[in-house]
């Protein structure tokens, strides 16, 4: 009896600690975006910090250029309650974005929340730059 007991507690002690808003995830949905290179985004992203927010994922999706001159794409979708589905905007400069309903702030350089109440990083996807296109996939 003492060990069923000492389960349930455990049990409950799991459950209670996993209800934090933070802890869920941001839902996988497919991507698979092709940007050609004669479209007026990709100009957008020739230096360090360009940015430009592109439909997709599952809130639209962030392309921006970093330091290093590597482009990354982040789901726009907070990653605090994303089952909300609160898209975070670009700030200027953009070298950070806001989530609207929380007040996060993200990191554009790799994603990571800056300031509370979120505590994950933004959603990453896959980025192919070649010289005629950009290409989004997860």
């Amino acid at each position: 009896m003492k060990k069923l007991a000492i389960c349930l507690f455990l049990f409950a002690a799991f459950i209670t600690t996993s209800c934090n808003k933070d802890n869920i995830f941001i839902a996988d949905v497919p991507v698979d975006i092709r940007i050609p290179a004669n479209d007026f985004r990709f100009s957008i992203l020739t230096s360090a910090g360009g940015a430009v927010t592109i439909p997709g994922g599952v809130a639209g999706i962030i392309l921006y250029k970093k330091n290093n001159g590597q482009i990354v794409a982040y789901d726009r979708c907070s990653s605090f309650n994303p089952e909300s589905k609160c898209a975070v905007n670009l700030n200027d400069p953009t070298i950070t974005a806001t989530d609207p309903c929380s007040g996060s702030i993200f990191l554009m350089e790799d994603g990571s929340s800056i300031k509370a109440p979120a505590t994950r990083p933004l959603k990453q996807y896959l980025v192919n730059v070649t010289s005629s296109q950009i290409t989004v996939i997860n």
